[in-house]
């Protein structure tokens, strides 16, 4: 039973239990009836607007992945071409293999600041604290020295 057809319901009780509409119970029970009305009209519209907004979401959902398909479609080729045993492959690469960290102090400010090995392969960056342009110089044969 819809909301709609319960109010109607409890209208058509009043109706049957001689409920005096001029006495001031009967004028309440009746703005009561009415409000409750409204509200079961103003529910059945939300519900219907929440099924078309529904119809469109999917539309939508539907033509983004329509456009993703297309703008991934060369992704989606290489992905499937990829071979581990593909010459390109990096066998020095471990994906457990911890971040190098790297501890720099700005002659300027003297201020000590951690960055990682994508950063000082950049070549160089500003201070967070006093902006001063920091260039690293970074050689493999160091790397090696380390290890």
């Amino acid at each position: 039973m819809t909301t709609a057809e319960k109010v109607a319901y409890l209208k058509g009780l009043m109706e049957g239990m001689n409920i005096d509409r001029d006495s001031n119970e009967g004028k309440l029970f009746t703005v009561m009836a009415d409000i409750l009305s409204d509200i079961a009209l103003d529910i059945e519209e939300l519900e219907g607007d929440l099924y078309d907004l529904g119809e469109d979401v999917d539309a939508i959902s539907d033509d983004l992945s329509d456009v993703e398909d297309y703008l991934f479609e060369d992704e989606d080729e290489d992905e499937e071409d990829y071979d581990d045993d593909d010459e390109d492959w990096d066998e020095d690469w471990d994906e457990d293999e911890e971040p190098l960290f790297f501890e720099v102090t700005c002659p300027a400010c003297e201020n000590t600041i951690t960055v990682d090995e994508d950063v000082v392969n950049l070549g160089a960056i500003q201070c967070p604290n006093c902006g001063e342009m920091l260039e690293f110089e970074f050689d493999e044969d160091d790397e090696e020295e380390d290890d």
